[in-house]
């Protein structure tokens, strides 16, 4: 697992703003892909996901 590539889709996914995150959360979790996340295993997937959601819950508290 390439955790630089990890991290640039997180850098790439969190720079279009929260709606867009949010909605990225949303798909991966109804198990759908984006354009950004087709080129993820499932396993980068899933830790994308949980990323994501973990950035997001900042800003939910």
């Amino acid at each position: 697992m390439d955790h630089q590539k990890l991290a640039q889709y997180l850098e790439i996914l969190c720079q279009s703003g929260c709606d867009s995150v949010n909605a990225t959360i949303k798909a991966m979790e109804n198990n759908q892909t984006t354009s950004i996340t087709a080129e993820l295993n499932p396993e980068e997937q899933h830790l994308v996901l949980q990323e994501l959601k973990a950035i997001m819950s900042v800003y939910n508290s």
